[in-house]
């Protein structure tokens, strides 16, 4: 579970900021099962974030999105480094933080950085504010990138720990540009468990899916898992889109790549043996249709998700991904979160969740994950989408917005904030600029665009 993300001086969050999904008003009445208890602290299930473009919603999940790849795969990239916000001194460190809770442990952990240089990384068990946090680490680098650390008592008064502290620190294992998180997560030391928890919920249960990402592996997951193909096929096929059936075409590689492509099977087979799983995803261009390569005892197949249509005269035909229209392919790159929503605790952050699909479809599928009781995980997405603006979908704490300041620096608040009833129309509010977070149309509105020579552009 996400309890909350904090950030500072990052991308077009200049001052510091908190989303939180604890709930803030426990007497609303309604959509109690949307309340997840975590020893006495309530969480909720559901977050939407709504803004004018280049308000900075987005940016939220994209700093959570860096910080995620920053701790998964360590470096500081030159993305994270161009991250800081435009209009703050270079000097002005940025921070990240956040905390949740992973195998019944609530965490926090949080970064400080400045270019490539992270000044501090700290990890505590978290006492949710009703008990002082527990220290599992803390790192600090000084100007000349020297590191030092503080552990866990139990672990600074163990003799062989300490060998594994000089070891990290005179080897220079713990680098002045890299997180400790991973490294530390990887020693085989009975003090440092936990560490290897906190990593897990940032490479396994974090989940951000962006406009642009596509679950891997869906072909050959439908073929081999019985209950997941139902339910993606379930799912599909009740959303009348013309679709019937969901297949996966299974080919010999051999056969797939045929007599003409001697140079791509051998490297593709060369990368299956490297891999772990014995797999390896390749992407059409397109729609970025996948087809999955999978060793299966002594045979490699090649693995691709068909779409079975069925016309006039019932007559059934296979359609490619790359045949289907965007909000088709869009819904599939949903359906593996809804899944793992509803079967385990999971968080999800979306972008854009409403993008290439029709308003009431996507309205839909929110409103059946919001009214299911039996629900695992977290599901947390930006949009536009007013009609999702909807109290017998969401508690008014589920509810956010941003907006610009004057200063140029995303304000995040919730709806929560305003003490509405909870029978008022929040989409009408909304649209009537009630909660801000709107675009301003005024400037549009008087801009006489018949003074402009349409051929070069020039004012007249």
């Amino acid at each position: 579970m996400l309890i909350r993300f904090i950030v500072e001086n990052t991308f077009s969050f200049g001052e510091k900021k908190e989303f939180t999904t604890i709930c803030s008003n426990n007497h609303i009445k309604t959509l109690k099962h949307h309340k997840y208890n975590f020893d006495g602290l309530n969480l909720l299930k559901l977050s939407s974030i709504y803004g004018a473009n280049g308000a900075g919603k987005s940016n939220l999940i994209k700093a959570l999105a860096l910080f995620q790849d920053f701790v998964v795969n360590q470096k500081m990239t030159y993305t994270l480094k161009q991250s800081a916000f435009k209009f703050n001194p270079k000097s002005t460190p940025q921070s990240l933080a956040i905390e949740f809770i992973e195998q019944d442990t609530p965490f926090y952990y949080g970064i400080e950085f400045i270019g490539d240089i992270i000044l501090s990384e700290e990890l505590y068990i978290s006492g949710l504010g009703n008990k002082d946090d527990k220290l599992i680490f803390h790192r600090t680098t000084d100007k000349d990138k020297n590191i030092e650390m503080i552990f866990l008592d139990e672990f600074e008064n163990d003799e062989k720990s300490q060998i594994l502290k000089s070891v990290l620190i005179d080897d220079k294992l713990i680098k002045h540009n890299e997180t400790a998180l991973k490294i530390l997560a990887n020693r085989e030391n009975r003090f440092l468990q936990d560490i290897k928890k906190a990593y897990n919920w940032f490479e396994f249960t974090l989940q951000i899916i962006t406009p642009d990402s596509r679950p891997t592996a869906l072909a050959h997951t439908i073929e081999t898992d019985e209950k997941f193909g139902r339910y993606v096929e379930d799912i599909i096929c009740s959303l009348n889109l013309g679709i019937s059936s969901l297949k996966t075409e299974k080919i010999d590689i051999h056969e797939f790549f045929g007599k003409d492509n001697p140079d791509d099977l051998e490297r593709i087979l060369e990368l299956i043996d490297l891999s772990p799983s014995n797999a390896v995803g390749a992407r059409k261009e397109m729609k970025g249709a996948e087809t999955i390569f999978i060793k299966e005892g002594d045979k490699v197949w090649a693995k691709t998700l068909k779409l079975e249509h069925k016309g006039k005269t019932s007559k059934k035909l296979l359609f490619e991904l790359d045949e289907e229209s965007d909000g088709t392919i869009r819904l599939l790159d949903f359906v593996p979160a809804f899944y793992e929503l509803i079967n385990h605790n999971g968080v999800f952050l979306i972008d854009e969740i409403e993008r290439s699909i029709h308003p009431l479809l996507i309205k839909e599928l929110v409103r059946k994950f919001s009214l299911d009781e039996n629900t695992k995980g977290q599901l947390i997405f930006t949009t536009h989408e007013s009609n999702l603006l909807d109290q017998e979908i969401f508690r008014q704490d589920e509810i956010w917005f941003v907006e610009k300041d004057s200063s140029g620096s995303t304000d995040l608040y919730s709806l929560s904030d305003f003490k509405e009833h909870k029978t008022i129309d929040i989409q009408k509010g909304y649209l009537n600029g009630r909660y801000g977070s709107v675009p301003f149309l005024g400037n549009l509105k008087d801009l006489n665009w018949h003074n402009y020579d349409t051929e070069n552009q020039s004012e007249i």
